[in-house]
């Protein structure tokens, strides 16, 4: 028939509006009660004026244009806005979209990509006719068009296939300027730009992007900045330690800005910080029936991937993870043919076939490295392949071999035969690059890296201290490109770069000098976006990157820190904690071998001492410091925590601590009490105490001074709390009662008291409170000694505290704090280093913290957080599980049928310890308690988190 071999297309001229300025004015037939106008667009904005017009003889105007990804169409008459109607979404995705607009006489309508679900109608008390143009993407600067008067600007994107009165409009006539007018168009191309297209957005970060720039969405996935490059956690628990954080819960990125994601682990903050990682399976399991055809098999996932644990393990100075391995009649080793018949598989997916406690490829278990298995003739305990619970059970240490990924046991399908095994979290402790450090003794002296060659984004962070007023922290360089990061002034840090189109820096200044030999902190990051700078806590600083820069960093010189290539500027001091995009530098080894430069940084506690709390001491130490509570009131990494120390003091007993002694070895001074009169003086106190007594009267607390100075606090016969200060011996001492309810009921009663100056405020039971004023003075001159109980020394006291001092306190007294000063504390767990005398019957009791109900049982709840190291060794399959249970006989014949039954039982432990003495403690350890312990265990599996409670008669 009548055909051709080809296709007539129509021509599609787009045109695209480069700029907020750019406009496209057409030309409308003026009059005409009907308009229809259609086109397509696309773009990245989501706001631009899209369509403009005024009507008839100005009797009002329509604007058609986008917000926020929709399009909108406002319609309005002189001095009156008459609404809007809504059509489409996301219509900024950088797609093609139609859109149909059409109008006759007082109805409205406007359809988006053909959709009538995309669709609005409305009708308008304005009646439409059709004005004498039409303005596309935005108006003329030049004259006064109201309708573009608009506040989100020009429309910038592209369109095409304009139609107006079902009539196309010709680009090319527009184009050579025949019909119409236009300003700053790119006619005959769509020159959109995907700017998502590579994605520039980091670690799961969503592109969005404008006509100019690209943004990244960071939320929930744990970094931050222009590009989401920089982690929002820290890398490990030993720095969220030396932030001040507590025990608890945190995420960490253990490889900083690299391409491994953050994870939780539970962060025990200790003398020791460990981090905790648990698996899936932390319970006692039994294992029956498991021969080499159908081994059991169970394999171990973890709160985090691999890749993380190898990263955290590698960074860590030690790690461990305990495994326990209970048997009967079950054997680790054939000792026939020398093979395995159960093992472990480590992080590589290699077996292993040493156990806890052991060395490896020396296929033994701890009792074969100390010779003290339960059968010297072997190894292993289990291999004794005894018909009796027994275990082999220790610590796994071997860095390269952590964490256990799985275990297989084959030597359970024999009558009797039975096993269970427990595997501890993985535990670790230490960041080695947290601490590795350099100090820098020479201008010329320098450490040299790796470089930044190729990289996406560079970040740098680094802590250092010095004394010089400028010197060079590393420089990188390139043909062209260079970063270089420097103490510019002693209150000044710059960042300095060049990414091909010439030099910028982004500087930040400091309110104080930053060469006080305190360590300080510098983050540097450069991506495609921006630059940025920070230092300390201060405000980080920007500047954003220029359009015609590289995308990468081109630099390919070795990273020289502590210096530069041309050994000029360098920097004198300790550089710590280096890491370039996550990757921490051994500033250390490299040290060791360089001129200059000497590995490891003194001197922590001069920038964390503030850490320690409540008269805590700063220890200093290789990697870090401590706090050392030792005369301290508080516990904890900070001497933070509250621990409750309590004490009964019977008749005649007595505490006595002595400043005089206390201040000798806190300032190492000479020991003439004079010498210490100035530091021992006090214009304030700080005082808390409980108590529980029956007895009155009683002395409860007792201050002396050299000068004859005292504070005294005291129970007065009928049962009042009573104060008594004498800061002047020529006066006679302020008395102060308290005189609320009886206070020698035989129940705690906390007391707190706080002088500053001359004004005093007393606590009791934290809801009475009492102010008051202090008459004879406002300081405590050359204080001697705080006494405890009863005042053995000759005191010139007045005639009420010689009373009630007479018979001193018998009771119990807990948490007593004195400043930050803990006696108790310290009598009854530093006696022999403490400044203190003891003396008659003053023993160690909980009675501080039981009261009432709580006097008979205390409740503890234990989880894999309360651990910070080792696990208890103590018998494993015996404390897998304890039920709740006390049985209160309260007749004759039920005690006489109990003790008949302890007398049972005691014979049968006996003969049963006779049968086994010759296994040695460890064997012993937890046989006799094994196989019922498990059998409860198995039968009460679903309970095993019951709370375990202490019962007292």
């Amino acid at each position: 028939g009548n055909m051709s071999f080809s296709c007539l297309e129509p021509q599609v001229v787009p045109v695209t509006f480069l700029s907020s300025s750019s406009y496209l004015t057409l030309p409308g037939t003026s009059g005409e009660d009907e308009v229809f106008i259609s086109f397509q667009f696309r773009t990245w904005n989501k706001e631009g004026l899209l369509l403009a017009s005024k009507l008839h003889q100005d009797s009002g105007g329509f604007l058609l244009y986008l917000s926020n990804g929709k399009v909108k169409i406002s319609l309005h008459k002189p001095g009156k806005v008459l609404g809007d109607i809504t059509a489409g979404s996301g219509l900024n995705n950088g797609q093609w979209h139609s859109v149909s607009f059409s109008a006759k006489r007082n109805h409205i309508s406007v359809i988006v990509d053909n959709d009538v679900t995309s669709s609005a109608h409305a009708s308008t008390p304005l009646q439409i006719v059709s004005g004498d143009a039409f303005y596309f993407g935005g108006c003329p600067s030049t004259g006064n068009i109201s309708e573009c008067n608009t506040s989100f600007g020009g429309f910038q994107g592209c369109m095409r296939l304009i139609s107006i009165g079902n009539k196309a409009v010709d680009m090319t006539s527009v184009q050579q300027n025949i019909f119409g007018n236009f300003s700053d168009l790119q006619i005959d191309l769509c020159g959109i730009i995907d700017r998502c297209l590579p994605n520039y957005c980091e670690h799961g970060g969503e592109c969005s992007q404008s006509w100019n720039s690209f943004y990244c969405n960071c939320a929930n996935t744990g970094y931050k900045g222009a590009t989401c490059h920089y982690p929002i956690y820290e890398q490990s628990c030993e720095a969220y330690k030396h932030r001040g954080n507590t025990s608890g819960f945190y995420n960490i990125d253990s490889d900083g800005s690299g391409p491994l994601g953050p994870f939780l682990v539970y962060c025990n903050m200790t003398d020791t910080t460990w981090t905790i990682i648990q698996h899936n399976n932390t319970n006692l399991t039994r294992v029956k029936s498991a021969n080499r055809d159908k081994p059991h098999t169970m394999f171990f996932k973890y709160s985090a991937s691999l890749d993380q644990l190898q990263t955290t393990i590698n960074h860590s100075e030690h790690c461990e993870q305990e495994l326990a391995y209970h048997c009967k009649k079950s054997r680790l080793l054939d000792k026939l043919d020398g093979m395995p018949l159960s093992w472990w598989i480590g992080r590589t997916n290699e077996t292993q076939t040493y156990w806890g406690g052991s060395l490896p490829a020396v296929q033994k278990c701890a009792c074969g490295l100390e010779r003290s298995c339960v059968d010297s003739q072997y190894y292993c305990n289990c291999d004794a392949d005894r018909d009796e619970w027994t275990n082999d059970t220790g610590f796994l240490s071997y860095k390269e071999h952590l964490p256990v990924t799985g275990i297989v046991i084959t030597d359970t399908n024999r009558p009797n035969s039975e096993a269970a095994y427990k595997l501890g979290p993985l535990l670790c402790r230490g960041d080695r690059p947290f601490w590795n450090s350099a100090s820098f003794n020479t201008e010329t002296s320098y450490l040299h890296f790796p470089t930044f060659y190729g990289e996406l984004s560079a970040d740098v962070s680094f802590f250092f201290k010095t004394t010089a007023s400028s010197g060079v922290f590393l420089e990188n360089l390139g043909i062209q490109d260079f970063i270089r990061i420097e103490l510019y002034t002693p209150s000044e840090v710059i960042f300095s770069f060049d990414v091909g189109n010439g030099p910028s820096e982004v500087t930040v200044k400091s309110p104080i000098s930053l060469n006080d030999n305190q360590w300080h902190y510098v983050k540097a990051e450069r991506n495609v976006k921006e630059a940025s700078l920070q230092v300390d806590q201060l405000p980080q600083r920007f500047h954003s990157a220029p359009p015609d820069g590289h995308i990468r960093l081109q630099l390919n010189s070795q990273l020289f820190v502590g210096g530069t290539a041309s050994r000029q500027k360098g920097f004198l001091g300790c550089i710590r904690s280096l890491q370039l995009n996550g990757i921490a530098l051994d500033l250390e080894e490299r040290a060791k071998i360089t001129p200059g430069v000497e590995p490891g940084c003194p001197g922590h506690c001069s920038s964390y001492g503030n850490l320690c709390h409540n008269g805590g001491k700063c220890k200093e130490k290789y990697s870090g410091f401590s706090c050392d509570c030792t005369f301290s009131a508080y516990a904890g990494p900070f001497c933070k925590k509250g621990k409750h120390v309590s004490a009964y003091f019977g008749t005649g007993a007595s505490v006595t601590y002595n400043f005089q002694e206390y201040y000798m070895l806190a300032k190492n001074s000479s020991s003439h009490a004079s010498s210490f009169y100035a530091d021992m003086t006090l214009n304030r106190e700080a005082i808390t105490f409980a108590f529980r007594t029956t007895r009155t009267p009683s002395l409860l607390l007792y201050v002396s001074s050299f000068y004859k100075e005292y504070l005294s606090v005291i129970l007065t016969r009928n049962g009042d709390l009573q104060i008594r200060y004498k800061l002047d011996s020529h006066q006679d001492p302020d008395v102060f009662n308290i005189n609320i309810k009886s206070m020698v009921d035989g129940q705690l009663q906390h007391v707190k008291i706080n002088r500053k100056e001359e004004m005093l405020f007393a606590e009791v039971n934290q809801n009475e409170r009492m102010n008051f004023i202090l008459s004879s003075g406002t300081e405590f001159n050359a204080i001697k000694s705080l006494t405890l109980g009863k005042i053995l020394e000759n005191s010139d006291v007045d005639e009420e505290t010689m009373k009630a001092n007479s018979q001193g306190f018998i009771g119990c007294l807990s948490s007593v704090q004195f400043n930050h000063i803990a006696p108790l504390k310290a009598a009854l767990h530093h006696s022999s280093s403490a400044p203190v005398i003891v003396k008659g019957r003053f023993t160690e009791s909980n009675c501080g913290t039981l009261t009432g109900a709580d006097s008979t049982s205390s409740q503890t709840t234990h989880s894999f957080a309360d651990h910070s190291g080792p696990i208890d060794g103590g018998e494993p399959l015996a404390n897998a599980i304890r039920s709740d249970s006390a049985i209160i006989g309260g007749v004759i014949a039920v005690v006489i049928f109990i003790l008949l039954c302890i007398t049972a039982i005691a014979i049968r432990v006996y003969k049963k310890k006779g049968i086994h003495s010759k296994n040695g403690a460890k064997g012993t350890e937890n046989e006799d308690s094994a196989e019922p312990a498990l059998k409860s265990e198995l039968s009460m599996q679903n309970t095993a988190n019951e709370n375990q409670k202490e019962y007292f008669f």
